[in-house]
């Protein structure tokens, strides 16, 4: 099932979904698993996946530095897409990667598409790679049935919403606010005009995120958007409190 599909099925059941992020190989492939684990069997919609890159240019402080010691621990592309594979085997929800572009083009556009298609992969964000510099990324992703998700801003004109709208498939990712992942937004009527905006330029289901941090961000975007993101906040709790937090935490989300 494509990926757009396997999302409105599930919102035909929920008012809104959770869409969640892990850094691959942080603080380890195992304690990754384990919060996987967690997050799916308290509900969470789809998950995804960052590949560590060095240079992680949308994120914020508490990404960047889990990225930097992913790396430090000597995670690798190769032991990603495995893990990716384990992972779709063995949970019933979608998947998608999340990266930079130089990871994608070190590795090769075809082969890492073909890859992760194999690795059972429904989606691919990389926030770095504007659609009029990716046609072939793009024609890719369709070839192998990998969603490429576009993002819009708040900066994002009308315009600008729409032409990135005709080249995405899947959803759309809507920064909530200006600036890096990891600081609270604010859901108040700047970012339900933005929201309404984004509605009117695309027909796909709407995902929400940067600084979307406990329930009363989540019921804030009931009704304005399709699905919240949490990024920071989880990686935060595993920091904190360990990965056995995780499941409480999202079970409380809804």
């Amino acid at each position: 099932m494509q990926l757009e599909q396997q999302l409105r099925h599930s919102l035909e059941k929920k008012e809104i979904l959770l869409m969640t992020h892990i850094v691959l190989g942080y603080p380890s492939f195992e304690v990754n698993r384990e919060v996987i684990r967690q997050m799916v069997e308290n509900g969470v919609d789809c998950i995804e996946m960052q590949i560590p890159f060095s240079e992680p240019m949308a994120d914020g402080p508490v990404i960047v530095r889990a990225n930097q010691e992913a790396l430090d621990n000597g995670a690798k592309v190769a032991d990603c897409l495995a893990f990716a594979a384990e992972m779709t085997a063995s949970h019933d929800i979608p998947f998608l990667f999340m990266t930079y572009y130089n990871i994608v083009f070190k590795y090769g556009e075809k082969s890492f598409f073909e890859k992760a298609r194999e690795c059972g992969i429904k989606g691919v964000i990389v926030p770095d790679l504007p659609p009029e510099e990716g046609e072939s990324f793009l024609q890719l992703a369709m070839e192998n049935e990998i969603a490429p998700i576009l993002i819009f801003a708040p900066t994002s004109t009308d315009e600008r919403m729409q032409e990135l709208a005709s080249h995405g498939k899947g959803f759309i990712y809507c920064v909530a606010r200006r600036g890096v992942t990891g600081v609270k937004s604010v859901i108040g009527a700047e970012v339900v005009e933005y929201l309404g905006r984004c509605r009117k330029a695309t027909g796909m289901p709407l995902a929400v995120g940067f600084g979307i941090q406990d329930r009363d961000d989540v019921n804030a975007l009931i009704g304005k958007a399709d699905m919240a993101v949490i990024g920071s906040q989880t990686i935060r709790l595993v920091d904190e409190k360990g990965a056995a937090a995780v499941g409480p935490f999202i079970a409380g989300l809804r």
